[in-house]
């Protein structure tokens, strides 16, 4: 490409919380010129919110799939998109853009069902497009380090897999109390089936696979919903078997009070062990790697 990546985003107005760290990881990549975007389903919010961040008003649209029409037919259009929708929506914005040749960068999780993503891979394999989920956690420094030791088998075979990712921002009831984000994410019209199991747990089990390299073949999984009046689950414990013979466990918990946002991944290996931790605001992790002779 002999530019720099023209980039659109679907959803993430005023009130996002995800919209602004995407928007803040392109200007830190430097990478990326945003441009264009479908910031808000209502007409209003999406121009106010295309204003505060100085896009050109011919390219803040009302709808997503007008965008993608419009930006696909000009010369300096998008050579990708950003979906920061609600979980809903992601499966009909991905498809709509990958149906006009624009990459997608998707916020996990991708679709609503397996089915869904399913068709969105076919789709992008047959358009020749990118199609990426962003899981930020395995963008880490420390967390690639880790995982390059594994593959180089300098840390032996492993033995057992351990992690947790834990907040507290859903041990109470907030979505009856205007909370934006709470409303949605504990929506199952609009978040899909998982709750906890859908926006974190699926952090925890990605940044387990993406360090270890493995992929359990057995999982059991208690999923069940704590907070009266939660319609969706909002703690989930699981157990995992590889076919290594490895065991793990995973815990992902919205009402863990105390908890802000932990997010903690550990490996032991016969003679070593080694440890992730990601806390604090901002985020930051830190890795430790222990040998017993």
């Amino acid at each position: 490409m002999d530019h720099r990546v023209r980039l659109g985003m679907v959803g993430g107005g005023q009130g996002s919380y995800i919209g602004a760290a995407h928007r803040l990881a392109a200007r830190l990549d430097d990478c990326y010129d945003f441009v264009a975007g479908a910031l808000s389903s209502d007409a209003q919010s999406a121009m106010e919110s295309g204003c505060l961040l100085r896009l050109d008003p011919a390219r803040t649209y009302a709808d997503y799939r007008e965008m993608a029409r419009a930006e696909s037919q000009r010369e300096d259009g998008i050579d990708a998109v950003v979906v920061a929708t609600p979980n809903h929506l992601h499966a009909p914005v991905a498809n709509a853009f990958l149906e006009t040749g624009i990459h997608v960068i998707c916020d996990k999780p991708l679709a609503m069902s397996l089915d869904e993503a399913l068709q969105i891979q076919s789709l992008a394999r047959k358009a020749g497009k990118l199609l990426a989920v962003t899981y930020t956690y395995s963008g880490y420094a420390m967390v690639r380090h880790a995982r390059e030791l594994v593959a180089a088998g300098e840390l032996g075979e492993i033995r057992f897999v351990n992690v947790e990712y834990v907040q507290d921002w859903l041990a109470e009831p907030v979505e009856q109390r205007g909370n934006k984000q709470a409303e949605w994410r504990t929506d199952p019209a609009r978040t899909g089936p998982g709750g906890c199991l859908g926006d974190i747990d699926t952090h925890a089990y990605q940044l387990a696979s993406f360090v270890t390299g493995m992929l359990p073949t057995k999982i059991s999984a208690d999923v069940v919903t704590m907070v009266p009046g939660h319609k969706v689950d909002d703690h989930v414990q699981a157990m995992l078997r590889y076919a290594s013979g490895a065991r793990g466990s995973l815990i992902a918990s919205q009402i863990a009070t105390g908890e802000r946002r932990q997010l903690t991944a550990s490996a032991c290996i016969r003679h070593e062990s080694i440890t992730l931790v990601r806390s604090g605001k901002p985020p930051s992790f830190s890795g430790s790697r222990r040998s017993r002779k």
